[in-house]
């Protein structure tokens, strides 16, 4: 039988069993994995930057060794590789892209989005990437700040930590998280409050 004959999830399961036939996986380990996927969101790399934003020694640990600081927040990332976070600042902005394929801190932000995936963004994030935020997103970055793309790789993971918006003084984390899109972690747009 021609293995492009079988359905996808037919394969799929006969892999699954052949793992835990061999042993090179556990039942239980299998359904961690699972769970911890079924749990990411967006809203998970959200609040970790609302954390951030309002606890300065949780932003420096956040921006010094990204995985051990989400973990405080019970945020695993099982079998990930590291975990980086790049602050914007001003004069300075981040985008992130995987040049190759799609690498992507999954288990705190989710599935990527199908753009970050596709072969334009990631051509046209190295080759423009002041025009593709501009035309793709609305996301008008000032000559004068320097924008600095990002590959994130099968070795190394990144986020970004946007620039807290003004006007959110006095707000609580909550309310900092739920001004956050996916976009933002990532540096296609910048938080605003409303």
């Amino acid at each position: 039988m021609n293995l492009v004959q079988i359905a996808p999830d037919r394969l799929l399961a006969g892999f699954r069993q052949l793992l835990l036939e061999k042993g090179v996986v556990t039942e239980e380990a299998m359904r961690h994995s699972t769970d911890v996927m079924a749990e990411a969101s967006p809203a998970r790399g959200a609040a970790v930057v609302a954390r951030a934003w309002l606890d300065d020694a949780f932003r420096a640990r956040l921006l010094e060794n990204g995985t051990r600081a989400v973990e405080e927040m019970g945020i695993f990332l099982p079998g990930a590789p590291p975990l980086g976070v790049l602050s914007n600042e001003e004069g300075l902005h981040h985008l992130i892209v995987c040049t190759l394929c799609s690498c992507y801190p999954r288990a705190l932000l989710g599935y990527p989005p199908h753009w970050y995936k596709s072969a334009a963004f990631r051509a046209r994030a190295v080759r423009d990437p002041r025009g593709l935020l501009r035309e793709e997103w609305g996301t008008a970055i000032p000559d004068a700040t320097k924008v600095r793309v990002v590959d994130s790789t099968a070795d190394f993971r990144w986020m970004v930590l946007p620039r807290r918006p003004v006007g959110t003084e006095g707000w609580d984390e909550g309310r900092l998280a739920a001004l956050l899109r996916e976009s933002d972690l990532i540096g296609a747009t910048v938080p605003h409050p409303g």
